[in-house]
């Protein structure tokens, strides 16, 4: 019985998020202002983040201090290349550009960076509504001059957009069960080498 109704909740899910989607298209969205970011060539605006697009999807990172935004950016960053036909992307976060891209380069990371130094845009434009630095997404769309916040998504475990968590959720696992972590060496407990000058 427990099989079917897997079977029946996984039908209902993909009906909701296919009214979701309709919905979000169909959003009208609201103006916002130009706000200015931090890049590592200088001041860059919001409408400047668009390139050639007329859709931008601003990816909202905690920074490199959250291993949970690290997990959801890897992800990401995979599916760069076919994102970036459809729309602009863009990683930002309170981090400065030279920390923004030193940890990007660590990750492989190929996302353009810029940041918001924790100023008006994230307070303004924050995924939640009363915290200035949750992770999460916003799609803009360019008006003429103008732009508009389109849609925007909360992350956290369990969401949509982190197959982790599906795959997990296979498993019968969820986030009590496992934490996303920077690297998932294990030092041998004997080295080949001789051991000496390890950095972990």
């Amino acid at each position: 019985m427990s099989s079917e109704r897997i079977i029946e909740l996984e039908q209902n899910v993909g009906e909701l998020i296919a009214e979701l989607n309709t919905l979000r298209k169909n959003n009208l969205g609201t103006p916002v202002p130009n706000y200015s970011f931090a890049t590592l060539t200088g001041e860059a605006t919001l409408l400047e983040l668009f390139g050639e697009k007329d859709k931008l999807l601003a990816i909202h990172n905690m920074g490199q201090g959250c291993r949970y935004c690290t997990l959801w950016a890897d992800g990401f960053n995979g599916l760069l290349h076919h994102l970036e036909t459809a729309m602009s992307v863009v990683l930002l976060s309170k981090d400065s550009p030279e920390v923004q891209r030193r940890f990007a380069n660590a990750r492989g990371w190929r996302f353009r960076t810029a940041s918001h130094g924790g100023g008006a845009y994230i307070r303004e434009q924050s995924v939640y509504t009363g915290d200035d630095n949750f992770p999460g997404a916003v799609v803009y769309e360019r008006d003429g001059d103008g732009i508009l916040r389109k849609n925007s998504c909360v992350f956290g475990p369990g969401d949509l957009y982190c197959s982790m968590w599906s795959l997990l959720g296979l498993a019968g696992l969820d986030d009590e069960d496992w934490t996303p972590q920077y690297t998932y060496w294990q030092r041998p407990s004997e080295l080949d080498d001789g051991g000496a000058n390890v950095l972990d």
